[in-house]
């Protein structure tokens, strides 16, 4: 089982911010970006075992994704004040910062449903999917009271080389779980974090230790 690593240099990256006003918004939809992975019970990397990945990202060049089940003792008041922001909504400010994945781990992703009117400047929206965005100016916006009304914050992310993800998905490391945005975001956003995996499974209809040693499929 190999780790999940950051992509090389000249394959998919993270959009970073521009330096104009105006919006970059990247679009992706490959393969299986839009799509949950899931953990098998083989798993054997700690960084992965019992994680739900939600998949923003996957070409020929590699996959990226965020874990959305992994909450860190640090919240969003700690993250804030060490950003010099002012978070003062209550219900935000014992809201916990997930471990993202194990690249670029002092970076901060945000990942939320679309926004038809406001733009951020450096997000990645995926067609019929939820958006995740970089860029300081959404975290501003949350602390204004005027950002994403549901949003989960990662520092870290998951990313794959080319066709790392495939082999992992073929030695029974991961399986792909289609659903719907609707199901997708109420399970990362309204449902706890220490039910989201079981939430996950429960829409293939069966035991994930029953498939601890069969193939993965895509």
């Amino acid at each position: 089982m190999s780790t999940a690593k950051k992509a090389p240099v000249g394959q998919s990256q993270i959009p970073t911010p521009t330096s104009n006003l105006e919006s970059s918004i990247s679009f992706s939809a490959d393969h299986l970006a839009n799509q949950f992975l899931i953990a098998m019970p083989g798993m054997v990397d700690p960084n992965f075992a019992g994680s739900v990945i939600y998949l923003f990202e996957h070409t020929e060049r590699g996959a990226m994704g965020l874990v959305v089940n992994r909450p860190t003792e640090v919240d969003l008041a700690s993250l804030f004040d060490k950003i010099e922001l002012k978070l003062e909504i209550a219900p935000l400010l014992d809201q916990p910062v997930y471990f993202g994945g194990p690249v670029q781990i002092e970076r901060g992703f945000v990942l939320h449903e679309p926004t038809a009117q406001v733009l951020y400047r450096s997000s990645l929206a995926v067609p019929d999917g939820l958006t995740m965005t970089t860029s300081k100016d959404v975290l501003e916006a949350v602390a204004a009271g005027n950002g994403p009304s549901k949003f989960l914050m990662t520092l870290g992310y998951a990313g794959w080389g080319a066709g790392q993800l495939e082999e992992e998905i073929t030695l029974n490391g991961w399986m792909n779980v289609p659903l719907s945005r609707q199901q997708m975001s109420d399970i990362i956003f309204d449902t706890p974090a220490s039910q989201r995996y079981d939430r996950t499974m429960s829409h293939l209809g069966f035991d994930p230790s029953h498939l601890s040693g069969e193939a993965g499929h895509a």
